[in-house]
């Protein structure tokens, strides 16, 4: 890669630790167990808070993308995201073990939350501008192992220094839960120190821009255009309607994956956090291995093999109560999150008009959070109403399995 597709490649490491560490392995799982009344209360509860979020950024993104097209603003946009993401997570710090402290960790989360998504829309829109056609599945799938690498990396230090050592290091007091709260710190600070490279070395895209206002009012009438425009592009109609259904199910099963691992298996933070690093190298090699091969399997072809991988070895997952067996499992699992991920990435890179990317990536965010509330909502009035955690679990199938089918009749061409 050149330097402008390290440096690209380089802010999945900074900005995969949130994610991670944040909002699947450690944070969830502190909120669950030790913020909420109960697990099955507490999941429910983050349910229904990343149902907000995903509204929010359901209404933000595809207009925000159009700005950065229209004003050149695509950079600022990222720092100002960033920036976000950061300081919410910081937040979290002070949130005690106690119910009290429940709406603080959820308002800081999901803005964090919010920030993180629309981040990725200014992100993800400098890929086409940072690798060759030719090798755009390549950076894509590379990119996004190391960003995993960069959360395996956050998780393996917030093990060893934060969340195992007892008595805990730089005074902090395991009795109050600091050593755990601490983590969100380390992804703050994580994310700040990690996520320069890009905005320094990737520039915004060439060509006339808009005063901001000017492309406010620009940007309004482009994404109803691209909306009203779908119709006659049937094939990336379909593909994002199939992404609304997949990417509910993948948003879905890491925001809960570490809550259902504590709470159906009875996992410890520590646990957890190795669960997480484990998860996190499977997960780092199926991308960065289907990367090198994507670009001759074809974007989609990479996307389906992912899903259908998923969906069995998630029932599997779901019906087995050996503890052993869902680690096997689930490490199984981790090889094909990845490509599911950057192989959709690719393929919205591959198939949206020249000049309209940072807008369709904007619709490329949109079918990902439009529907973003039902995954969480779903699961949680499942969980809420049978009082089983497998069972809201299982609504993540469902999920996968509809955008599969959907996605299976999409022609990839570019519009």
């Amino acid at each position: 890669m050149n330097r402008r597709a390290l440096a690209w490649a380089s802010f999945d490491w900074a900005n995969s630790a949130f994610p991670t560490v944040v909002s699947t392995f450690v944070i969830a799982a502190y909120f669950t167990q030790g913020v909420a009344p109960d697990a099955a209360t507490g999941q429910a509860q983050w349910g229904w808070m990343q149902t907000a979020a995903a509204l929010g950024v359901a209404l933000m993104s595809p207009l925000l993308g159009a700005i950065a097209d229209l004003g050149g603003h695509r950079r600022a946009l990222l720092a100002i995201c960033t920036l976000v993401t950061a300081v919410f997570t910081g937040l979290v710090w002070f949130a005690a073990p106690d119910p009290s402290w429940t709406v603080w960790v959820l308002v800081c989360v999901g803005l964090a939350t919010v920030g993180f998504e629309l981040g990725t829309v200014f992100y993800n829109s400098m890929l086409p501008e940072v690798a060759e056609t030719s090798q755009i599945g390549r950076v894509s799938g590379l990119a996004w192992g190391l960003g995993y690498a960069g959360g395996l990396a956050c998780l393996a230090i917030a093990l060893v220094l934060l969340v195992q050592p007892n008595p805990a290091l730089f005074g902090l007091d395991r009795g109050s839960s600091e050593h755990v709260r601490a983590t969100a710190l380390l992804v703050a600070a994580w994310t700040l120190v990690f996520g320069w490279p890009v905005l320094l070395m990737v520039p915004d895209s060439p060509g006339e821009k808009l005063p901001m206002g000017r492309a406010v009012t620009a940007c309004v009438a482009e994404t109803k255009g691209l909306v009203r425009g779908l119709p006659k592009r049937p094939d990336m109609l379909r593909f994002l309607v199939a992404r609304i259904f997949y990417t509910d199910g993948l948003n879905t099963l890491f925001a809960f994956g570490a809550i259902f691992a504590a709470g159906v298996h009875g996992m410890d933070f520590e646990e957890i956090l190795l669960f997480g690093i484990a998860l996190n190298v499977t997960a780092g090699l199926g991308a960065a291995g289907f990367g090198l091969v994507e670009d001759q399997l074809g974007s989609k072809r990479t996307v389906m093999v992912a899903l259908v991988a998923m969906i069995v070895l998630g029932a599997a997952l779901l019906l087995t109560g050996s503890k052993t067996v869902f680690w096997g499992m689930a490490m199984a699992l981790g090889i094909f999150m990845g490509p599911a991920q950057a192989a959709s990435r690719t393929l919205m890179a591959r198939m949206a008009p020249e000049g309209e990317i940072t807008a369709h990536f904007g619709l490329f965010a949109l079918s990902g959070r439009i529907t973003g509330f039902a995954g969480p909502a779903v699961l949680a009035m499942v969980t809420a109403a049978t009082g089983s955690q497998r069972a809201g679990m299982a609504t993540v199938l469902v999920f996968l399995g509809v955008g599969a089918a959907i996605l299976a009749t999409v022609r990839p061409v570019r519009g």
